[in-house]
């Protein structure tokens, strides 16, 4: 087995497993997004918007997990878009931020600081914003 493994590399379940988990809060109901806007004021909410379906979503989400060191400074939100689609569509009109995906909205006093999709999203650049 450990000589498959050196030719080709970790299975996906190794990266899985392997791979930083943060303290993700499920985004599922429509009623979260204004206790959302209401924590914004005491501390900095992220969304991060995934399609489960899309490599680059699947991509940008493994990326931002191992970069972000900031869960004492912004509570973090996961919103899956093939399941909640109608939320994700309720955020962008509440915020007037254009949907994509993925898509990383970071809140602050009830409004969006920060936006970033595709391959823009770089959890080190929220540095800037936790320091404020």
């Amino acid at each position: 087995m450990s000589l498959f493994k050196n030719i080709f590399g970790s299975s996906d379940e190794e990266n899985l497993n392997s791979r930083r988990k943060l303290d993700w809060v499920a985004f599922e109901h429509i009623d979260q997004l204004d206790m959302i806007i209401q924590n914004s004021w005491q501390k900095p909410v992220l969304i991060f918007k995934h399609s489960t379906r899309c490599i680059i979503s699947k991509t940008a989400l493994s990326s931002f997990e191992n970069e972000f060191h900031y869960e004492d400074k912004i509570t973090l939100y996961f919103l899956d878009l093939l399941k909640y689609r109608t939320i994700s569509n309720e955020v962008a009109e509440t915020f007037v931020i254009t949907h994509q995906s993925p898509q990383i909205l970071l809140i602050k006093n009830g409004i969006v600081i920060y936006d970033a999709s595709h391959e823009s999203i770089d959890a080190t650049f929220l540095e800037r914003f936790v320091n404020e």
